[in-house]
């Protein structure tokens, strides 16, 4: 046999293997293919292929691990128990741009399914492997390490604090100064997902610089950069008033509230999320956002949507009302009420009905004034409707049930009350006929006091008929 004819067989090996990396890769991109492939013993197939000597195999074939452990659980476990993740974290350190990518997918496909698969990529030491990736030159490489500490750090505050410690944070922030977009994206959404868990792990990301390079973000063209943007600073700021603060001294308004009027709607709720969670922690944050005319942006942007997309700024406005009397009156007069009574009679989520339920009770908790404004648009009898169905959630029964105690409690405004009488039931008839009192009985009592000279705290209510004509209240014996 000539030399030829020898290295034909191993030329043949080669193509052979290619041949069926490539083909197994575009195999697991059709979820049909996933369970033939797994009860084939891929898995096992595959393993060896990823220190073949030839890159471009090495490379597919970690590639195609990647798509089936991004599948299912079953199959990421898979990879865990097959000690593949040793070889990948080893190779990552050594190989070409090409292969550090493929690698970085595997691990993110892995970790992304539990935080106990997260941890065993953690366990076989890819974090600080990942974290040199993200100095990489590049940037795809630093995108798919990225994507990959964000995966892991999403879980809990453990594995959070674990990317920390690896010093991933700094990088991160360099990551979304870059210039390519994409990149920005993936640090961004990392460092959302490392700052959601705690005010520790929050703090980490604003001592490393990183509000400051995200505001000047806010108003970049690319929708889906601004959508991280604007959940990372959503995230810091939920926390504390402290890091709340911090995300406002970064002049981040009144150019936030051109978001609520962007195209994308995700763009819109996670601009309505960032408002809402400064507002929440003090009046002085809130009336903030209220001097800024944050409150008739955020009004407007529920006007705009539907669905889960409101539900931030629905809540926003729960919050500013439950500060004080005059926040609550800020809401009123930028027209809240309406929109808001719009929203519980029209959405079909009970989700988002309680949350309108409770932003109302908290605007018409604080004098008769506040609950007057709330009376007007009917939204008494839809409260009450919700809280007596069957077919509302218990959450939205308790919140319309709390609501309309709040404002009957303040309500003087009779018209509004009457129809109570007829249809509330005792637990709620005892507000209105409460409030009828306060209104009525400094009348009877008037009435009484002419009639003989003095005050009748006794005087029987069986001989006093209330008629409502031409909106106003006689009193007849």
């Amino acid at each position: 046999m000539s030399q030829r004819q020898v290295l034909q067989v191993f030329e043949q090996y080669q193509k052979a293997r290619t041949q069926f990396v490539q083909m197994v890769a575009e195999l697991a991109t059709r979820p049909q293919n996933i369970e033939t492939l797994q009860n084939a013993g891929v898995m096992s197939l595959l393993r060896p292929l990823l220190l073949d000597v030839v890159p471009t195999i090495q490379q597919t074939a970690a590639l195609a691990l990647g798509r089936l452990a991004n599948y299912n659980d079953d199959l990421a476990e898979a990879v865990v128990k097959g000690d593949i993740l040793p070889q990948l974290v080893y190779s990552l350190a050594e190989q070409n741009r090409f292969y550090k990518k493929a690698a970085a997918f595997v691990l993110r496909a892995v970790g992304k399914h539990s935080p106990q698969l997260a941890q065993a990529i953690v366990d076989c030491g890819a974090l600080d492997t990942l974290v040199i990736c993200l100095e990489d030159f590049d940037p795809g490489v630093k995108e798919a390490a990225a994507w990959a500490l964000g995966y892991i750090a999403r879980h809990n505050a453990e594995l959070s604090q674990a990317v920390v410690d690896a010093g991933a944070v700094p990088l991160l922030v360099l990551c979304i100064q870059e210039p390519e977009i994409a990149l920005k994206r993936i640090a961004a959404s990392a460092l959302s997902d490392i700052s959601k868990h705690s005010p520790e792990l929050a703090q980490t990301v604003v001592d490393a610089g990183a509000i400051a390079h995200l505001a000047q973000m806010i108003l970049n063209p690319d929708s889906k950069l601004k959508r991280q943007v604007l959940s990372v600073l959503s995230q810091i700021a939920k926390h504390s008033v402290d890091l709340a603060e911090m995300v406002v001294e970064a002049e981040i308004f009144p150019v936030v509230l051109t978001c609520l009027k962007d195209k994308d709607e995700y763009v819109k709720k996670n601009a309505s999320t960032l408002i809402r969670e400064i507002a929440k922690h003090t009046p002085e944050l809130s009336q903030l956002i209220v001097n800024a005319g944050g409150v008739a942006a955020v009004i407007d942007c529920i006007g705009s949507c539907k669905g889960n997309i409101r539900l931030p700024g629905i809540m926003m406005l729960g919050y500013v009302a439950a500060h004080s009397e005059n926040l609550a009156m800020a809401v009123i007069i930028s027209k809240g009420v309406p929109q808001l009574s719009v929203c519980l009679s029209e959405e079909p989520e009970d989700h988002i009905k309680a949350a309108a339920a409770w932003a109302l009770g908290q605007i018409g908790r604080h004098t008769p004034e506040h609950a007057r404004a709330v009376a007007v648009t009917n939204t008494l009898p839809v409260l009450l409707s919700l809280y007596m169905s069957t077919e509302s959630s218990e959450d939205l029964q308790v919140k319309s049930k709390k609501a309309i105690k709040s404002i009957l409690q303040k309500c003087t405004y009779l018209p509004a009350l009457e129809p109570f009488l007829y249809d509330a039931p005792p637990n709620i008839l005892k507000h209105v006929v409460g409030q009828f009192s306060k209104v009525l009985f400094p009348w009877i009592f008037r009435y009484t006091s002419a009639e003989s000279g003095q005050l009748s705290t006794t005087y029987s209510l069986s001989k006093v008929l209330f008629s409502y004509s031409n909106s106003q209240w006689s009193i007849y014996e």
